[in-house]
C-alpha cells in the first residue's frame, strides 16, 4: 500500500523505519468517543504531555477519541490529547481534501512524535479549534521527518512530509510539547481575529 509520498523519499523511509503500512484508525478496534475540546487558557494546554505506552488500552482509547472528535469538527486537520485534557504526547492527524495539501497520508495517530529533520521553513497562517477566535502567522518547516509510534501496535513509524501537512504535524507536536501557535508568532501584529462566514 502506498503512503502517498513521491520522489527520492518514497518507499525508502517504509522499507528502513516501518511507514504506517496498512494501519487505518480501524485497526485500533475501539469505537471512538468525541470529547469536549478545552480552550485556552486551560492549564493542561500550557503543560507538556507525557510519554506514552502506545500499546496501553488507555492510549488505544484516547486515539480513538481524538480521531473521533477530530472527525466531528468542521475544518479540523488535527487534534492533540492536551486539547481534549489529556496530557498526553498522542494526536491525530488528517488533511485529506484539503486544498493546501500536497502530500497525504490520510487519517493517522503518532504517540510520543519527534521531529528528527525540518527544513525549508516558510509563514503561514493557523488557527487552532483551542483558540476559537484567533488566528496567526507562524514560520513552519515545510519539509518535516518525524518519527514516532502507532497506538495499538506500538510500530515505530517514520514519516516524510511537506507543505500543509507538515505544518499540521509541527502544530499538534507542539500541543504535545504545551505550546500554541500563538507561542509561535513573531508579534502581536501576527495575530489576526478569525473571520466568521455567514
Amino acid at each position: 500500500m502506498s503512503d502517498g509520498r513521491s520522489g527520492p523519499d518514497a518507499g525508502r523511509d517504509v522499507e528502513a523505519y516501518g511507514g504506517l503500512g496498512d494501519w487505518t484508525p480501524e485497526s485500533l478496534a475501539v469505537a471512538g468517543e468525541v470529547r469536549a475540546v478545552v480552550s485556552a487558557p486551560h492549564p493542561v494546554l500550557s503543560r507538556a504531555g507525557d510519554e506514552v505506552d502506545p500499546t496501553a488500552e488507555e492510549t488505544v482509547r484516547l486515539a480513538a477519541d481524538l480521531v473521533a472528535t477530530m472527525r466531528v469538527s468542521p475544518g479540523c486537520v488535527g487534534l492533540a490529547a492536551p486539547q481534549v485534557g489529556v496530557a498526553a504526547r498522542v494526536f491525530a492527524v488528517d488533511v485529506t481534501g484539503h486544498p493546501k495539501a500536497v502530500t497525504v497520508h490520510g487519517t493517522f495517530v503518532l504517540c510520543n512524535a519527534r521531529v528528527v529533520e525540518a527544513t525549508r521553513w516558510k509563514p503561514g497562517r493557523e488557527g487552532c479549534m483551542s483558540v476559537p477566535d484567533l488566528t496567526g502567522d507562524v514560520k513552519r518547516a515545510s519539509r518535516l521527518v518525524v518519527e514516532g509510534d502507532l497506538p495499538g501496535s506500538g510500530a515505530a513509524v517514520r514519516l516524510v512530509t511537506d507543505g500543509f501537512e507538515a505544518r499540521a504535524l509541527q502544530h499538534e507536536i507542539d500541543h504535545c510539547a504545551g505550546l500554541l501557535f500563538l507561542d509561535r508568532v513573531a508579534g502581536a501584529h501576527a495575530v489576526y481575529q478569525r473571520k466568521v462566514y455567514l
